[in-house]
């Protein structure tokens, strides 16, 4: 029988009340609560808290405070990135972050989403037992390519990947993946321009 882990990273739907998931989240709650209140300048031991809460982190990263995200495990971070003050990562499924990317304040990483009919996403007869929401849930994971830069207050929805060397717009709302090596904004965010040409 598969997990309720199993069934949010394959992109179905999930029991966000699971144990499992519950102790994930609780986990990541501790680590961040201690990352935000420790000192800018405690570079080693911040280092030491984001390594424990992320499945992988590079060289040369530089998370600002306050940061939150949910499971913490299924972010994957490059080299040489920085993200800027008070973001939020929701990353119930994966969360892919290349090299050299830049990632602006207030920015907001969504995995998770839930049915968008009425009869789909609420139970029904639904009782509070404690062992199931009222309900329905589902994640898809996100990725942003290498030498990707995302402008300030940007919300990026489930199922997205920002291709290679593109620039996001402050206050865009990306819904759909966005080719590499453009400038793309507005809501929904849409491609305007190609940069990079060699």
């Amino acid at each position: 029988m598969r997990s309720e882990l199993e069934k949010c990273l394959d992109g179905q739907l999930f029991n966000t009340s699971d144990p499992e998931i519950l102790a994930i989240i609780h986990k990541a709650r501790e680590y961040t609560r201690e990352y935000n209140s420790t000192p800018s300048a405690d570079a080693s031991g911040r280092k030491k808290i984001l390594s424990a809460l992320f499945n992988k982190i590079g060289t040369n990263v530089n998370i600002d405070t306050p940061f939150y995200c949910d499971y913490g495990r299924h972010i994957s971070i490059g080299n040489n990135v920085i993200i800027n003050i008070n973001c939020t990562f929701v990353d119930c499924n994966k969360i892919d972050i290349g090299n050299n990317v830049l990632i602006a304040s207030n920015v907001q990483i969504y995995t998770a989403t839930h049915p968008v009919e009425m009869r789909d996403r609420l139970v029904d007869d639904w009782k509070d037992d404690g062992k199931t929401p009222y309900f329905r849930t589902f994640a898809l994971p996100v990725k942003i390519e290498d030498n990707v830069w995302i402008g300030g207050g940007v919300i990026i929805l489930p199922g997205v990947t920002i291709g290679e060397n593109s620039v996001i717009g402050a206050g865009s709302v990306v819904t759909k993946s966005i080719p590499k090596n453009c400038v793309a904004f507005g809501n929904p965010c849409r491609p305007v321009r190609s940069i990079n040409k060699s």
